[in-house]
């Protein structure tokens, strides 16, 4: 009797989760990440390994599967969020995201367009797709539970979960720009539509649907008990009505996710223990979803546009790599009273991954040309690639050495944090 492919697919996905699972004591103390991991592993069972997995899945399917695998991970990152409100207290993000994110974007386009020859609409759309350090990726470089008051951890972190989101006016720009050079002519919709609007629009519906849930949640227990086995799924439900609530009103879902998930850390009328769950339960599903989808960037490796866009792509991702993101992490960190070795990490960790695939799907949904768009495609999916090796090998060590050095200071200590936190909500319970 012949043996269906899938069933050698489920056996080999099988046999990988059980691998990590009872080797991941091994894994966390070798200069390896799970991506990378499991970015081999595609490889080696895609067509040029073991032939056993052979996807050939279209823009649409990969635009679903990342969409989803963000989704859950910004929530995620929300929830983790830590700190008050206040400028101080996000004074890294807020350079992460205001200053770093424009310039990276610049760059790259520069690089794309003076180097490559790109035009500069789709210059600007790579810089967007480029731009969004991941959130699923960096677990190694992240928050490991919601008191870690590391700065670098936060910050990276925090910018993983805000530039995911963020990067869409951006690649709106860049499509518009391919669609008309008369910018003149769609600058100011762009503005107020696609980012003012939006951005409004994503914050304002984190902040309500999760607020909204929260209240419909406290009603149902005082009427009556919920089922334990099922309470985690409240994760999941906000994560979806926010996000699909506020695509209806044409805010960045993305954006909306990220902040209800602040939104239930900030809510006093949940336990802490039921937060908690919450961020085990969508991290099982982050880590679930993000081994499925790179054994898929493994598998869609090939060595036909390796030898076509092979130099292309290893211009851009070096320099973004080595160049980029290091010279605009300390131009955008300056004067800031960051110690200069979370600066230069600052700038190593710009982790490149699922985010990026998921923006390069939706603009190949938007109709891009043939030849561009398998050139901005195989750009992007070695870039990530690349990324994930050269930082799932280096997050280990450096992560190591810098807890060693610098593990016992904080600008904020766990409990300074707590405080600061419950102070603001009591002195305006109103305010988010």
């Amino acid at each position: 009797m012949e043996i269906a492919l899938y069933i050698w697919d489920f056996l080999v996905i099988g046999l990988l989760l059980l691998g990590i699972t009872l080797g991941s004591s091994w894994i966390t103390r070798l200069p390896l990440s799970y991506a990378l991991i499991y970015l081999i592993t595609g490889i080696f069972l895609g067509p040029y390994g073991f032939n056993i997995i052979d996807l050939k899945p279209d823009a649409e399917f990969l635009e679903r599967l990342t969409e989803i695998v963000v989704l859950v991970s910004l929530f995620s990152c929300g929830i983790k969020m830590n700190r008050p409100l206040t400028w101080s207290a996000w004074h890294s993000t807020i350079r992460l995201i205001g200053l770093l994110m424009p310039l990276s974007i610049a760059a790259i386009a520069g690089v794309a367009h003076f180097a490559l020859g790109i035009g500069w609409g789709a210059a600007i759309l790579l810089g967007a797709i480029l731009s969004p350090t991941d959130p699923v990726l960096a677990s190694e470089v992240q928050l490991v539970h919601t008191n870690d008051p590391n700065e670098l951890r936060f910050g990276l972190t925090s910018e993983g979960g805000l530039n995911d989101a963020l990067a869409f006016p951006f690649v709106y720009f860049g499509l518009y720009l391919l669609d008309d050079e008369n910018w003149q002519a769609w600058l100011g919709d762009w503005l107020r539509i696609d980012l003012i609007w939006g951005i409004f629009a994503g914050i304002l519906g984190g902040i309500l649907v999760a607020k909204l849930i929260g209240a419909l949640e406290r009603r149902s227990r005082r009427l009556a008990s919920i089922e334990e086995e099922v309470e985690d799924l409240i994760a999941l439900a906000t994560i979806l009505l926010t996000y699909s609530l506020t695509e209806m009103i044409n805010g960045y879902g993305f954006l909306a996710v990220f902040v209800a998930g602040v939104t239930v850390r900030r809510n006093r009328s949940i336990r802490a223990d039921k937060k908690a769950s919450q961020l085990h339960f969508t991290g099982l599903l982050e880590r679930l979803l993000e081994i499925g989808t790179i054994l898929l960037v493994g598998v869609l490796l090939r060595w036909e546009p390796i030898v076509t866009f092979g130099g292309q792509a290893l211009l851009i991702a070096l320099a973004l790599i080595l160049l980029i993101r290091p010279i605009a992490t300390w131009i955008s960190t300056l004067g800031d009273d960051l110690r200069p070795a979370t600066r230069l990490l600052f700038g190593w960790f710009g982790i490149r991954g699922v985010g990026s695939l998921y923006y390069m799907a939706y603009a190949l949904s938007e109709g891009l040309p043939e030849d561009l768009g398998a050139q901005i495609s195989w750009i992007t999916v070695f870039t990530v690639a690349l990324s994930v090796v050269i930082h799932g090998m280096s997050a280990t060590p450096l992560m190591n050495w810098y807890e060693q050095r610098f593990g016992h200071e904080s600008r904020m200590d766990p409990e300074t944090l707590t405080n600061q936190l419950d102070n603001d909500l009591e002195d305006n319970p109103k305010t988010l």
